[in-house]
């Protein structure tokens, strides 16, 4: 199947590593042009390295913390400077924070500032130019909605999720798709800090995945990729699980 997206652009923040990486590689292996956005260049340029060698086209390399307020306008400003207009946002980068019941607000403030409100800043920097050129995809990299501890990512994530449907409605009649993916246990360095021996994470999958394994990124990129094309142009402001089976509950 042709996804039509060679030639596109794309910004992908979180893509030094796991998730973030897989889609920015998934992307550019269909002809995307990719700013590759994280905090640690050094794994940028390995991976822009990896993208050439295997025949995409060339990325562009963004340092930036997104903690910093002035990482929106430097990412933002970089993609149009080197690609002259934006088609796709994978909003990928992000954390958890695990909380005490008696964390500050301050804690807090941190998680939700890493997980939603930059997210929606840099997405409505960007998605005006989407509007007015009547093409556009966002794709935001989620988390859980059944949560068994305190944890602000969580919370933040719950967020998007609620924007993204507005946002979604907002925006569809100018052939804009907003949509997220809760990924459930996918290896990365996360799941390999929470689940350091194979008979860790083989228990967990035994006990709560039904696939009865955890994931791969390329798994999930695969949908990601597919969610930013021509192809599924009239998907928008959903909610996908991508966790083997694992959700109780559909929202």
């Amino acid at each position: 199947m042709d996804l039509q997206l060679r030639e596109r652009t794309a910004v992908v923040t979180g893509a030094s590593q796991g998730i973030g990486k897989a889609i920015a590689m998934g992307l550019a292996m269909e002809g995307v042009r990719v700013a590759l956005v994280a905090r640690r260049r050094p794994l940028l340029e390995a991976l822009a390295q990896d993208i050439m060698a295997a025949g995409g086209p060339a990325p562009l390399v963004v340092e930036a913390d997104l903690y910093r307020e002035d990482s929106i306008e430097l990412i933002e400003q970089s993609a149009r400077a080197a690609f002259g207009h934006i088609d796709i946002l994978v909003n990928a980068g992000g954390g958890s924070r695990p909380l005490d019941f008696d964390a500050g607000p301050d804690k807090w403030m941190e998680g939700m500032t890493l997980n939603f409100f930059r997210l929606r800043e840099l997405t409505h920097a960007i998605i005006p130019g989407m509007r007015s050129q009547k093409w556009g995809r966002v794709i935001n990299i989620t988390g859980t909605s059944e949560p068994k501890i305190l944890n602000a990512a969580f919370s933040a994530k719950a967020a998007v999720h609620v924007w993204a449907k507005g946002l979604s409605r907002l925006v569809a009649a100018d052939n804009v798709t907003v949509n997220c993916l809760q990924p459930g246990r996918i290896h990365s360095e996360q799941m390999k800090a929470r689940y350091p021996t194979v008979e860790s994470e083989l228990e967990f999958a035994r006990q709560e995945i039904p696939a009865g394994r955890f994931g791969e990124a390329e798994e999930l990129a695969n949908l990601a990729v597919f969610l930013c094309s021509a192809r599924a142009s009239y998907v928008t402001g959903a909610v996908i699980p991508v966790d083997g089976g694992m959700s109780r509950f559909a929202f």
